[in-house]
């Protein structure tokens, strides 16, 4: 790594859950028999890890591998030779030589039993269930045979359907107590807007008082979607409303795409993990007929534009001016998962975030002014529709302070998951399709702003152009790689020396810039709590996003998920931005035209600050 960008030491873990081979170093190996095959193990593996490392598939549903051990749903159960009762694989550590038995009748009968149970209390068809198809419970009563309901069924619904929020709607008809959600929502976010209540057949999963989830903390995250093993828990879908726009002669309906769906979408499909599919995707929305296919990564670079020069005025502030009422760090607000997260938790530390918008809200507000003169159509007859990989661009794009353009910025915000149903419904497989480019005038952007959609791309981004436009040099690493940014540690640090400036940066010469990359908000947490502690003093620049992995794990990406599928799709990413002509957002021609031509001013000008920023206050976020 060049001497000029250093890795800081890192005390904070990341928000994996370390697994059983650590145990390696601290005692040894086991000798036990599984199905009468004689195998070892370290000391501490679960016999559900132990039977998953020798090939041995064990059923669960309240198994996660981003989640701490439960052992409540017992579907996952064993023989352990001596014991008396079945044991639950997933929360059994193996600390002694035992015998296992993985497939006998009584454990084939005991899994059934428990699943029939499940099944006499889960309200609805699956047919007409968003999860038919891909739901875990449905997939384990076809593979233990179950072909009635042998203790009977609920005909009517008992919970009502909680649809206030516009980004997550809960059905408790049909969650079966696995608490996945609670553990997402507590333990891997740390956020805590669901709990199991009561006790025995009494239990359920609610909320504060039971009150609604636009009434309570929740932050639109999404993440409880992608880890429920059932239909209890989905995304609000405006597929029906974006179908009825297409099919309106009078309407003009756009779409932005965002970089982390187009890696990902394929697994709506039948494709493993780790394969963009940007171009194909494209020529499927054409299809559609969506009326304009436009690049989210062009706001994207637009987005390093802003921050990046709101950063550096607040630096100049600080270090020339002594100006003791700038705010430092600087946070990013591409996340409004994240954002939702400080309002509620920190809302004394809102002046800490950026101004600038997400690039969903900026592309929004360009469509509709800048886009809508230079086509000759009216915005009101303008439906401006986002692909995006996370349910709380759904609340993002519903905020009301979210009409700088003096309409609805974008009208909707649909999820990967939504989309893949759409592209079903047209009839279209999409691995099959020709390869199509995006339209113009937003058609080319930069691999800077593709790597937004993996946790570190916004600050690699940003260091890209910053560095460049600070020094007049690039980057000093290897193919523009800045390693240092990449990867899955829940924080990391480090800093760049600025030496050798150019005349009209000469304030930040020799300065030592230092900054941060979060991911998931646990991770916030713990970095929102350093600043509070007055540890952050030295730090400039610090990204977060709300999910684990970064946009690239959104909360309406193809489920299921993991960090290995979080990391193929990372490399998806990557992968795709080095064949990009373009890497650097500053060099973005479409960029540069779009300021001299509608916002002369430049970045952070006041034209600038009424389309593509917004203000903070204890209140809320509201336009200049």
């Amino acid at each position: 790594m060049p001497d000029t960008i250093k890795r800081a030491p890192v005390s904070q873990q990341p928000f994996k859950v370390e697994k059983p081979q650590d145990l390696n170093t601290i005692g040894g190996m086991i000798s036990i028999e599984i199905n009468e095959k004689k195998v070892s193990v370290p000391l501490g593996t679960t016999i559900y890890e132990a039977c998953k490392e020798n090939q041995i598939h064990i059923p669960t549903l309240c198994h996660h591998p981003d989640l701490c051990i439960a052992g409540v749903c017992r579907v996952c159960v064993v023989e352990v030779e001596g014991m008396r009762t079945l044991q639950a694989s997933c929360s059994f550590p193996i600390t002694a030589s035992i015998k296992i038995k993985t497939t006998s009748e009584l454990v084939r009968k005991a899994r059934r039993n428990i699943i029939d149970l499940l099944l006499s209390e889960h309200h609805g068809e699956c047919y007409a269930c968003v999860k038919n198809k891909n739901c875990e419970l449905q997939t384990l009563a076809q593979e233990y045979g179950v072909d009635k309901m042998r203790y009977g069924h609920i005909s009517a619904p008992i919970h009502e359907v909680d649809n206030s929020s516009t980004s997550v709607i809960r059905d408790m008809n049909k969650c079966i107590l696995c608490r996945r959600c609670v553990r997402t929502c507590i333990d891997l976010q740390e956020v805590g807007v669901l709990e199991a209540i009561s006790r025995g057949d009494k239990t359920v999963i609610g909320t504060f008082y039971d009150k609604s989830l636009q009434d309570v903390i929740c932050i639109n995250c999404g993440q409880c979607i992608n880890r429920c093993p059932t239909g209890a828990l989905y995304s609000n879908d405006p597929s029906d409303e974006i179908w009825q726009a297409i099919d309106d002669p009078t309407k003009h309906v756009v779409i932005q795409t965002a970089p982390s769906p187009r890696a990902a979408i394929g697994e709506e499909f039948g494709q493993p993990p780790g394969k963009s599919f940007t171009p194909e995707l494209n020529t499927a929305l054409k299809r559609i007929g969506f009326d304009r296919v436009f690049d989210t990564n062009f706001t994207a670079d637009l987005t390093i534009h802003e921050e990046g020069t709101e950063l550096l005025h607040r630096l100049k502030k600080a270090l020339v001016d002594k100006d003791e009422s700038v705010k430092l760090p600087q946070f990013t607000s591409c996340s409004p998962g994240w954002i939702k997260f400080i309002e509620h938790f920190y809302p004394e530390y809102l002046d800490y975030l950026s101004t600038a918008k997400s690039p969903q809200q900026m592309f929004g507000a360009i469509i509709k002014t800048f886009y809508a003169q230079e086509e000759g159509i009216d915005p009101k007859d303008i439906v401006s529709v986002s692909l995006m990989p996370c349910s709380a661009k759904k609340f993002e794009c519903n905020r009301p302070e979210m009409n700088s353009s003096g309409f609805k910025d974008v009208d909707y915000g649909l999820t990967t998951r939504e989309l893949g149903k759409m592209i079903r419904e047209a009839g279209i497989n999409l691995p099959e399709l020709p390869k199509t480019g995006f339209d113009e005038p937003f058609g080319e952007a930069s691999g800077a702003g593709l790597i937004f959609g993996a946790t570190g791309g916004v600050m690699e981004a940003a260091l890209r152009t910053v560095y460049e436009l600070v020094t007049g040099r690039e980057v000093p690493f290897e193919n523009l790689r800045i390693e240092v940014c990449r990867g899955f540690e829940g924080i990391k640090e480090a800093s760049v020396k600025l030496e050798n400036v150019l005349p009209d940066y000469s304030f930040l010469e020799g300065v030592e810039v230092k900054f941060m990359v979060a991911h998931g908000t646990a991770n916030a947490k713990q970095v929102m709590e350093l600043l509070k502690a007055g540890k952050l003093s030295d730090v400039h620049f610090i990204e977060i996003m709300a999910c684990p992995g970064g946009c690239l794990g959104g909360g309406g990406q193809p489920i299921p998920t993991s960090e290995e599928i979080r990391k193929q799709r990372a490399k998806a990413i990557y992968a795709e931005e080095e064949g990009l002509p373009i890497r650097k957002s500053h060099e973005n021609p479409h960029v540069k035209f779009i300021y001299e031509k509608f916002i002369p001013e430049g970045p952070c000008s006041e034209l600038s600050h009424k389309l593509l920023h917004t203000h903070y206050t204890k209140r809320g976020r509201y336009i200049i």
